[in-house]
């Protein structure tokens, strides 16, 4: 990676370097524009409640549906699947994260999964009638795919910009895919409000969004495959620990990724700091996470929220995100990574606090509420990320990447738990949600106490200016 620091002599080759690093940058964030239509339309929106309404079309008298032979509410199908997928995406990711540290083919196994995911989407265009199993089957296919390729992704950051220009670099990736589902889910919902004029029942109008975003997918994820490297950290300059990589490790086959990686995992109990701050991002993520997956139900059970102005607030959510991810970077560049996650934290539980007094049959004040959590949101991720890329030691960016997305996606099972626990102990939505502040206090106590230069210092990784 070529810095302001480290140029080489050739002006010539310094340019070229440069241009190399801007073009890969750029590739990089389109790959979260594409990536970012399958979240935005198909998991927050449209998918749930349509597979949902397929799978009690199935059902038999008793409202029961029998995948694989087992009994289930067909209410639960789309829940349980989601479950499901994140299980074995897990193990996906884990793997193929080592098997792409071995071989070097990190673009390859991204984009050959984004390419799956995509076309497991475009193939939703063909559910309808009582086919939920091919729903679910779809849906596990493209869950388990999206999540290798972003966990792929993830493992450029570290050299694609120098120290101090990661969080950035960071921020404004997460901008770009908030930008990118954003838009996408605006037409989409445009397309949805105004099907009669179109022409179009409800339900093809549903599954034209859902095929939309795979399609999106599709097309955007070609400028990540001509402007990325293969291996992630490529452009990293001679002297930088990216470029610290064995040299034959590319050259050996995939048929140890096994055994690798259990030593990999193993071999992160030898950076204790790194596994404390993961504790922390656990912690605190799996709030953040379940305050989203749960915004709507307490929008429209607690607040009385109708379906329009639920929508809204997603969109609202979405826009103000890339302000959010673009605000909290330059904060970040100027008061350090570690101080702005502890402060969108701290705009967490006010957040929370707010939406605990808020009145009910409000719809200004429920805008407001999506207001302050999209400007939370991709900022307290965007630098997550770009601090964790500073823990990871040189050439293990993706096996390390994958462990960071399993306690993304592999544990959040914890906050819905408590969430619905304190509902069912008090019968209160409000009670609930203000439940979810617990997470946030302990996730910012751990944090604290990381110290992260010493964190940088423990894996071999120069310090930023600013931390």
């Amino acid at each position: 990676m070529s810095t302001a620091t480290d140029l080489p002599e050739h002006p010539a080759t310094a340019t070229d370097d440069g241009r190399a690093l801007r073009r890969a940058q750029f590739g990089w964030y389109i790959n979260d524009w594409a990536n970012a239509a399958f979240s935005a339309t198909v998991l927050t929106v449209f998918l749930g409640p349509y597979l949902t309404s397929i799978a009690k079309e199935a059902a038999d008298a008793k409202g029961d549906v029998h995948p694989l032979g087992l009994s289930i509410r067909a209410g639960s199908f789309f829940p349980y699947t989601v479950s499901f997928s994140v299980l074995l995406s897990v193990g996906a990711m884990l793997l193929l994260g080592t098997v792409a540290d071995r071989t070097g083919r990190h673009k390859e196994l991204m984009c050959g999964a984004a390419y799956v995911g995509a076309t497991a989407t475009m193939g939703m265009f063909f559910l309808g009638g009582d086919r939920y199993l091919l729903g679910g089957g779809l849906l596990v296919v493209a869950n388990i795919a999206y999540a290798v390729s972003v966990a792929l992704s993830y493992a450029y950051l570290p050299g694609l910009a120098s120290p101090d220009e990661r969080d950035a670099v960071s921020s404004k990736g997460w901008a770009y895919g908030y930008a990118g589902g954003g838009l996408l889910l605006i037409a989409n919902l445009a397309l949805f409000q105004g099907h009669d004029a179109f022409g179009l029942s409800s339900g093809t109008a549903v599954r034209i969004c859902l095929a939309s975003a795979g399609l999106w997918w599709a097309i955007f994820t070609v400028v990540p495959m001509l402007r990325l490297p293969s291996r992630a950290g490529a452009l990293a300059s001679p002297g930088s620990p990216a470029s610290a990589v064995k040299g034959e490790k590319g050259d050996q086959p995939a048929a140890g990724s096994l055994r690798e990686l259990g030593r990999t995992l193993r071999a992160m109990r030898q950076y204790p700091l790194t596994l404390l701050y993961l504790g922390a991002f656990l912690c605190y993520n799996d709030g953040i996470q379940t305050v989203v997956s749960q915004a709507s139900l307490y929008g429209s059970e607690e607040l009385g929220m109708d379906q329009t102005s639920l929508v809204a607030a997603v969109l609202l959510v979405q826009i103000v995100a890339i302000g959010g991810a673009l605000l909290l970077g330059r904060i970040a560049h100027r008061f350090g990574a570690k101080s702005t996650i502890l402060g969108s934290l701290v705009g967490w539980v006010v957040t929370l606090a707010l939406g605990y007094f808020m009145p009910a049959h409000q719809p200004a004040w429920f805008y407001a509420l999506a207001c302050m959590i999209g400007l939370v949101l991709g900022g307290s991720q965007a630098l997550s990320r770009s601090l964790f890329s500073h823990l990871i030691p040189a050439g293990r960016e993706a096996e390390y990447f994958s462990v960071y997305k399993v306690s993304d996606r592999g544990t959040s099972w914890m906050g819905p738990l408590v969430f619905g626990l304190a509902y069912q102990i008090t019968g209160s939505y409000r009670s609930a949600i203000i439940s979810l502040l617990v997470f946030f206090v302990i996730g910012f106590a751990v944090l604290l106490k990381v110290p992260v230069r010493r964190a940088i210092e423990a894996v071999g990784n120069p310090v930023p200016e600013r931390l």
